[in-house]
């Protein structure tokens, strides 16, 4: 006879508060909410940890795959997304070999950028020969003046072909308010265009063209409420222009596609993209569609230029291998890697590959396409999508208050909030409240740029000059700063040699100089780091005779009052003279004529460029 004896039912299930008390126990005495509390980027608090009862006021666990309102993903059997590369199209025949190829190297789906190509029935079929069109996804983006003509061509060359209207998957990239907020140009006049683009791909219910990129807001440093906010209004300002024109409102919503942005934040990207289905189909249902399928949001999400670095570049591989397991487990309907050299030249062959080989990696060997909306239920994660859509609903209404997302661009206060962020996100970066690995923290101090230099943006609207109509994002990559710094130190007559004055306490001396190397090679200096020495004036003959530029005495906040001022004057201006620290004795110091201290709560960017000032950099 089978035993049912339920495990574990001796044990009491132990209360939130018999949780909370233990912690005080074990904190002895230091405050639990600065201690485990996180405050947020994006507005709220995370807690330490998250039981079922914090889920009972929730509805979103309640949910159903495929389901209105499809917090919980767009499908019902699986988590099928398109692997998507971009090609940029300068000659019709090139740019197909080179899609021909990828579709056998695990892509389906392509994203052709046609730029300000003379388009034609001839460039389109060049373009196109052999491509399966009902077997892969294929999108195209031509100057938006452009898009009409685009638009016709396609139909023509889709009818040609014969092609099932239904298995026509992709999109005509249509997007005004995108080049306002890039490059300041007032595109309005484009609007009127929208509609009758819908209409003449009104057949073709699974080819979009009324496109949201808010990864724009990603890339130009945007918390992820801040895209997520926007991206909404942003999506609606089109929904209500083109319902203004007439157009249908199911045909309407199923037209328009976002292209959203993952950053690093693992799981408040995946609950990003749950909060985004959830609140865009609210918005939706407000229009009163016949079918709730046209709730549903389709999201292309591309991982984030905005943290990829030039130096110690394959780390941008990490970055964006969480960033696509993110999208992933946050059910996109399609995805791109960007290649982790794309800050600092034309993706190789290689990098493209590996950047393919990421998403099939999660797709083919971890199976993160079998498991519809696998963070469901997590109490964490359920507690982050309830919570960003709360804090993102903020930003929405506040933009329909101005008048919507276009009047409010056109205010400019879009662009100043998104400018605002990146300006803080960087002073952050500056102070290493903000970590990029590899750049700001734990650099490589071997490497060398080898040539290689930050490129800046070369999007299609690049070429257009004038004066601003409206206020424009500015974009700069958060490492940009520091790279700037390093490769002029690089570039220098002599690189700074910086050396590790060890000398007293070990685990003190230890931990300094290691602090001290990490800060100082951030500027690209050679670091000298030593074991210890029995005197300074040993230590300070070591430093001279290694020809040092930066001396930099590493001991025990007790000891510097007895070792910094002998040093000091021992090494007499033979070379530059730090403190790694910042000891009660530090005014005692600063009176002996000490004047350079480096400690966590320096600003290591501008300490740095003062340094370089300094030594003639």
């Amino acid at each position: 006879m089978a035993n049912k004896e339920k495990l574990f039912t001796e044990f009491t299930v132990p209360t939130t508060q018999e949780w909370l008390d233990k912690i005080e126990v074990d904190l002895k005495g230091a405050d639990f909410q600065k201690r485990l509390v996180w405050r947020t980027n994006e507005g709220f608090n995370v807690q330490p940890f998250y039981r079922r009862e914090d889920l009972k006021n929730l509805k979103t666990p309640d949910s159903l795959p495929g389901e209105f309102p499809f917090v919980r993903g767009n499908k019902k059997n699986s988590n099928e997304w398109y692997v998507r590369q971009n090609i940029v199209v300068n000659d019709p025949a090139e740019a197909n070999k080179k899609a021909l190829d990828i579709l056998n190297k695990g892509v389906d789906s392509i994203g052709f950028k046609l730029g300000h190509a003379e388009l034609s029935a001839d460039f389109i079929e060049t373009l196109l020969k052999d491509i399966r069109l009902d077997i892969v996804e294929v999108s195209y983006r031509a100057c938006m003046r452009h898009a009409l003509q685009l638009a016709d061509l396609l139909v023509a060359y889709f009818e040609k072909q014969g092609y099932d209207k239904e298995k026509i998957v992709g999109g005509v990239g249509f997007d005004p308010i995108e080049r306002m907020l890039m490059k300041g140009k007032d595109s309005t006049f484009l609007l009127a265009d929208m509609p009758k683009l819908v209409e003449k791909l009104k057949n073709y219910p699974n080819l979009r063209c009324v496109m949201v990129h808010s990864d724009l807001l990603n890339n130009s440093g945007a918390y992820i409420v801040q895209e997520l906010g926007y991206a909404l209004a942003w999506g609606n300002e089109y929904l209500q222009q083109l319902t203004d024109a007439g157009v249908d409102v199911d045909l309407a919503a199923k037209k328009i596609k976002f292209y959203m942005g993952v950053s690093e934040n693992y799981f408040m990207e995946i609950a990003k993209f749950r909060a985004a289905r959830l609140l865009w189909a609210q918005i939706v249902k407000q229009y009163e569609p016949k079918c709730d399928c046209a709730c549903k949001m389709v999201i292309n999400a591309s991982t984030s230029t905005y943290n990829q670095t030039v130096f110690d570049s394959y780390v941008n591989l990490l970055r964006s291998q969480t960033e696509a397991m993110s999208a992933a487990l946050g059910g996109v309907h399609s995805m791109v890697v960007t290649p982790f050299d794309a800050p600092y030249e034309k993706p190789t062959d290689f990098s493209e590959r590996i950047a393919r080989n990421q998403q099939l990696l999660i797709k083919e060997e971890s199976h993160f396409d079998r498991i519809v909306d696998a963070s469901a239920g997590s109490y964490y994660i359920e507690h982050l999508t309830d919570a960003l859509a709360q804090e993102a609903w903020k930003i929405f209404l506040k933009v329909e208050e101005e008048g919507g997302f276009l009047e409010a661009v056109k205010k400019g206060s879009v662009q100043e909030d998104i400018n605002a962020t990146n300006v803080k996100r960087h002073g952050d970066a500056a102070k290493r409240k903000e970590f990029l690995l590899g750049t700001n923290q734990f650099p490589n101090f071997t490497e060398k740029s080898e040539g290689k230099q930050p490129i800046a943006c070369d999007c299609c609207c690049a070429t257009h000059t004038g004066d601003a109509d409206v206020p424009a994002l500015k974009a700069s990559r958060l490492a940009s700063d520091f790279e700037t710094l390093r490769l002029t130190t690089e570039k220098a007559a002599k690189v700074p040699t910086a050396f590790m004055l060890t000398i007293g306490n070990l685990a003190m001396r230890q931990a300094r100089a290691q602090f001290s190397c990490n800060f100082l090679a951030c500027a690209g200096y050679k670091v000298i780091d030593n074991l210890g020495f029995k005197t300074v004036e040993e230590g300070v003959d070591a430093a001279l005779e290694a020809k040092a530029d930066i001396v930099v005495i590493c001991s025990s906040d007790d000891e510097y009052a007895e070792y910094a001022i002998p040093a000091f004057k021992y090494l007499n201006g033979r070379a530059m003279f730090v403190v790694a620290g910042a000891p009660a004795c530090m005014e005692d110091l600063k009176a002996a004529g000490i004047e350079n201290f480096i400690h966590v709560k320096c600003n290591v960017l501008e300490t740095l460029k003062e340094y370089n000032q300094k030594l003639g950099i």
